[in-house]
Parts: structure tokens; sequence; C-alpha cells
């Protein structure tokens, strides 16, 4: 008998025949002895229809309003998921994150777990019942409901994985498993059967959707066997732990990640004073935006430029604070890029082995593509490029490093 928490995605339960078949699956768990907890998404479209809602009545909409809108979605995918296991002679008991309860910080919108209540799970566990726990969502110390940001299923299904112990967290979505790169990009991409916390980390936080970076940080941290499996078709998906198999030498690169997302602001002729990188990032990072890729460039006149990356969505609260304090520090200019795009390498291989980032470098010139920004870290290394070169950029790497399907 083992321990599984198993998290299905919006598009796994995205209607009544799926929401079935999910239970059908549950059940097979259920009838071999396993004790299943099962976190769910809401209903593939529900949260982008309430954020039509939202944005119908309001232009700057409360976010603990918001946090409270959106977190009805899982309600809905609980309750239909709990009625369909009743019905195959599977007790179940529904429970929103406020009832678990898992306890986050009170930033609404990007709530971060704090504690996780985990008695009444075990107890319907002992029980023989299967829990069912709506994704996405919890509770502040003062009662205030709060979501933990898109993809934050993930993260739910890991940290009550974590706070069980469980033998296994598994991640149902859309795709059989962790690939090379996204097949949509790459025809020759390859399903790769292991990759360690450490790389999926990478891969999460460089543009990977596959699964959502808060969620390996967890699986890391408490090192909980993850592996993301396809709803819609059998097979062993994706392991993510500790390492790799070990008569298995590690690739030089195991993926390729990219992000379309990305925006550039660029602070010209900043005077070159202790701590002006401080005064600048400092107040983007107090304003709840996350800062990416960070250069800075010292001039001969005394002065420097700070560039910096964003998300898209964050480019309009980045610019008002950036242009505030560039203001404030006398810099010249400051400048806004929406079409730039990140594209990054990946492989625990690269401690081990020279070469890589010059190899990736005379890949992209061969082809056309100029290098804005770069950076690296033991086991990944990230260019800056326009986005229209994305796609040519993902393709001619992948075949250069050796990943495509034909090459192996």
């Amino acid at each position: 008998m083992a321990l599984i928490v198993q998290k299905y995605g919006g598009t796994s339960v995205g209607t009544v025949e799926r929401i079935n078949a999910v239970a059908d699956r549950v059940k097979r768990y259920v009838d071999q002895g396993d004790q299943v907890v099962v976190v769910v998404s809401a209903m593939s479209g529900e949260t982008n229809r309430l954020l039509s809602l939202a944005a119908e009545i309001s232009s700057e909409p409360s976010n603990r309003e918001m946090d409270v809108l959106l977190s009805t979605g899982e309600q809905v995918t609980i309750a239909m998921l709990s009625l369909a296991l009743d019905a195959k002679q599977v007790p179940a008991k529904s429970y929103l994150g406020s009832q678990v309860k898992i306890v986050t910080d009170d930033a609404h919108s990007k709530a971060r777990i704090k504690a996780i209540d985990s008695e009444a799970i075990v107890a319907d566990l002992a029980s023989g019942k299967v829990a069912v726990v709506a994704g996405f969502q919890g509770v502040d110390e003062k009662g205030n409901i709060t979501t933990l940001g898109r993809g934050g299923s993930d993260t739910t299904a890991v940290a009550i994985a974590a706070a069980l112990n469980a033998d296994e967290c598994q991640i149902y979505t859309d795709v059989d498993g962790v690939y090379t790169t996204d097949p949509r990009v790459v025809d020759g991409a390859r399903r790769l059967d292991s990759i360690t916390f450490e790389e999926m980390l990478e891969m999460a936080s460089l543009g990977s959707k596959v699964l959502q970076i808060r969620a390996v940080e967890f699986a890391g941290k408490y090192q909980v066997p993850l592996r993301v499996l396809s709803s819609f078709e059998e097979g062993e998906g994706t392991l993510i732990s500790i390492e790799k198999n070990a008569d298995m030498e590690a690739p030089l690169v195991s993926g390729i990640a990219f992000n379309r997302d990305e925006a550039r602001l660029v602070v010209r002729g900043v005077p070159d004073t202790p701590g002006v990188a401080y005064k600048v990032i400092g107040p983007v990072s107090e304003a709840n935006v996350e800062v990416d890729v960070i250069v800075q460039n010292v001039a001969a006149d005394g002065t420097t430029d700070l560039t910096f990356t964003v998300h898209r969505n964050d480019i309009n609260k980045a610019r008002a604070v950036t242009e505030l304090v560039a203001g404030e520090l006398n810099a010249r200019h400051v400048a806004v890029d929406e079409n730039i795009c990140k594209v990054s390498l990946v492989g625990v291989g690269m401690r081990s082995h020279a070469g890589i980032a010059s190899q990736m470098f005379k890949t992209l010139a061969d082809v056309g593509i100029n290098i804005e920004l770069i950076t690296t870290s033991e086991i990944k290394i990230s260019v800056v490029i326009e986005e229209k070169f994305m796609e040519l950029a993902v393709r001619s790497l992948h075949t250069a490093f050796g990943l495509d399907a034909e090459a192996q």
C-alpha cells in the first residue's frame, strides 16, 4: 500500500466525461490498496471566464476580492469529483483550502504556503476515504481567502505530499511527461524518462510550462518524488527526483526552455555609486514585481547602465516604478523593450564539460541571431534575443546539442 497524491489540471477535469475518467483512475489506485489524495484545478477555461467577469466590473479590482472570486472555480471541481467517486462506490470528501487548512501569507494573488494542517486528511485516509482538495488556494492567518498564482495547484499538491510524507506526487496534465523542449516548437522533441529536481527547477524557472516552479522547489526541499503523467493515455511519464539513474551518464544538455513573456528595462546614465543597483531594483521588488536577468555596465563618464528583465504582464508597473526612481537618481533615460524572449540550455552535464557556451553562441550566430543579454549558472546558460527569432533558436540548438529524437 502506498500513499499517493494526485493532481489534475484544468484540461484533465474540463468536462463531466473527463471528471468521470479521473474518478475511474483514482478508483483503480484505491482498489489496489493505495491511499489517495486528489488535488484539482478549476475546469478548463473557468479561471479566464471569472477574470473576464471581473474585468467587466472594474479595471483595477481588489486583489482580495479577486482571490475570493477565483477560488470558486476549484470549489465546483472538488464537489463534482467527489460526487463522481461516490457514484463509483469510492467514499470521498471534498476540502476547500481553508478547510484543510492550508495557511498562507497575506500576499493576495501570489500567496505562499506557510503551514498545512493535515490532521483531517489523515483521518479520512485512515477511514478509507479519498480526500479531494481544491488546489491553488489557502487562507491567511486572519481568515482571508488567498490564491497561490496561476499554476498554484501544482504547489498545493506537492506541499500536501510533503506534509503527508507521501510516497509519490503525481501531476496529471495534457502531456505525457517532461520533454527536451516544447514538442509544439520542435517536432523531434523527446520525452525524458527522468530528470533531477535541479534541472526541473531551472526548466520551470526558465519558461517550461509543465510544472510550476514553486512545486518543484517544494518537491526538492522535502525530497518528494514527483512524476508527470498524461490524463489521457497510459505511460510511465517522467520521474523528477534527486538524481537520474546511476548507470546513465548525464548528457551535456537535458533540455531547452524558453519564455516569450519577457520584457526588458534599461536605466541609462545612473550615477555609478555604491548601492545604485539596490536603489533601482529594490523599489521594483517592493512593488511585488519579480526581476529576472540583471546586467550592469559601467561607462567611462562615471555613470552606469542598469538592464533587467521582468514578466511582460508586470511591465507597466515596473516601468512606473523605474521611471520614478530614475528621476530621483537623475538618470538620463529609461528604455523599454517588450519584443524579447529568453532561450536557455539546461543540464547537469554542464558541470563537467567545457565549451557548451561557445557552441551555443556559434549555433545562434550561424543562423543570424544576435544575443542581447547572457546569464549563466552551473547547469544553465540563458540568452535574451529578439522574440521573432525564438523558434529558430530553439530548433537550431535542439539539433546542435543532439536532442532530436532521430539523433538518438
